[in-house]
C-alpha cells in the first residue's frame, strides 16, 4: 500500500479517537486484580495518549498492566502487509507481534470484496525488555530480499508499546530517551530509508516504560515533563494478598483454606517483616503443587508444603 494510505489508516484508527471509561477499564483489566485506586489513576493517563511510566517493585504486575491496556482501545484494527515508499517495500505485518484474525471462508462474496494487502489483527501490544537495541527503532533493510522491515514502534501504530525494564537496556538510557522526543510531542516519527532520505511516518501509540526503578533517577526533567503520568504500581495490601491466593488456587486446581494462607502470612511475611509482593501467590502455589506431585500427596495448600515452598523462593533472597 502507499504510504498516504497507510497514513490515512493509522488516522481512521487512532487511539487518540478513543475515550476510555470506567466501564472499559474495569472490563479491560477483569482478568486481573487492581484495585479501584489504581484504575482511577491509569484511566487519566490512558486517555492522555501520550505514554506513562509504570514504576515500582518487581513482581507487582507492572508488565501485565501494560499489556491490558491496549484492550481499552477496542480489539481489531486493519493494518497493511506492507508499504511502498520511494519505491522501497517495508514490511508492516509481523505474525510474531500480530495477531491475524481469520476471515470466514464460506462466502466467495466476501473473499472477493476484500482487499488482500490489508490483513485484520487484534489491536497491537508490544514488549520489549534488556534486549531492546536502536537498530530495532530504526527501518531494517535486507540486500537479499529488498523488501525492509519496520520499526517496532511502527508496528505498534495504533497500539500499545511497552519497554519493559528500563534502564537496562544495553544502550544508554539518554540515548533510547532522546530517540522518543519528537515523536511524543508531535506524534510523528522520522524514518531514514536506505538511499538515505527521511520520511514522516505516524507516532500512534501509548507508550509504556516499565521499570523497577525510580524514573528521577532514569531521566532529566525535560522528558518527565513530556510524560506527565508517573505511576508506582504498589504492594498488594493483607487482603489483596489473600484475594490473589483465592484467585490463583482454583485454577491451579489447589483446594487452599483461609487457615493456610493466614499462616503464610503470619508465619513468613508478618514475623520476619518480609514484604508482599502480587507474584508471590502464585509462584508459591506453582511450587505447593509441584511438592505435592513429587512426594505423591494429596495436592493442596498446607502449612508444611508452603514452609517447603518458602524454603525454596526465598533461600537467597
Amino acid at each position: 500500500m502507499p504510504l498516504r494510505d497507510y497514513i490515512a489508516s493509522v488516522k481512521a484508527q487512532s487511539i487518540a479517537n478513543q475515550q476510555v471509561d470506567q466501564e472499559r477499564l474495569r472490563d479491560a483489566f477483569g482478568d486481573l486484580l487492581v484495585n479501584q485506586e489504581m484504575l482511577d489513576r491509569l484511566g487519566p493517563a490512558i486517555n492522555s495518549g501520550r505514554g506513562m511510566f509504570l514504576y515500582g517493585y518487581p513482581g507487582n504486575g507492572k508488565t501485565s498492566i501494560a499489556e491490558r491496556i491496549t484492550r481499552c482501545f477496542g480489539s481489531e484494527i486493519w493494518m497493511p502487509r506492507a508499504i511502498s515508499v520511494d519505491g522501497e517495500i517495508i514490511r508492516i505485518f509481523d505474525p510474531v507481534n500480530h495477531e491475524e484474525i481469520k476471515r470466514s471462508s464460506n462466502s466467495l462474496l466476501q473473499d472477493g470484496a476484500e482487499d488482500r494487502r490489508w490483513v485484520r489483527v487484534r489491536r497491537p501490544t508490544i514488549v520489549v525488555g534488556g534486549e531492546l537495541t536502536m537498530a530495532e527503532l530504526e527501518i531494517r533493510h535486507n540486500p537479499h530480499s529488498k523488501i525492509s522491515e519496520a520499526p517496532l514502534q511502527l508496528k505498534s501504530n495504533c497500539g500499545t508499546f511497552a519497554i519493559d525494564d528500563f534502564g537496562r537496556q544495553r544502550m544508554p538510557t539518554a540515548e533510547l530517551l532522546n530517540r522518543w522526543i519528537v515523536p511524543l510531542e508531535k506524534r510523528y516519527d522520522f524514518l531514514s530509508l536506505s538511499s538515505g532520505k527521511k520520511v514522516q511516518v505516524p507516532f500512534d501509540q501509548l507508550l509504556i516504560f516499565s521499570t523497577n526503578l525510580q524514573p528521577k533517577d532514569l531521566v532529566d526533567e525535560a522528558f518527565l515533563r513530556r510524560i506527565p503520568y508517573k505511576i508506582n504500581v504498589i504492594d498488594p495490601t493483607p487482603d489483596e494478598f489473600r484475594q490473589l491466593f483465592a484467585l490463583f488456587a482454583p485454577r491451579l486446581g489447589l483446594p487452599c483454606t483461609a487457615e493456610a494462607v493466614e499462616y503464610l502470612i503470619e508465619t513468613h511475611y508478618v514475623s520476619k517483616g518480609r514484604p508482599m509482593r502480587a507474584c508471590h501467590p502464585r509462584d508459591l502455589l506453582l511450587q505447593v503443587r509441584n511438592y505435592c506431585h513429587y512426594r505423591g500427596l494429596p495436592v493442596e495448600v498446607t502449612p508444611s508444603a508452603l514452609d517447603v515452598a518458602l524454603e525454596n523462593y526465598f533461600t537467597i533472597m
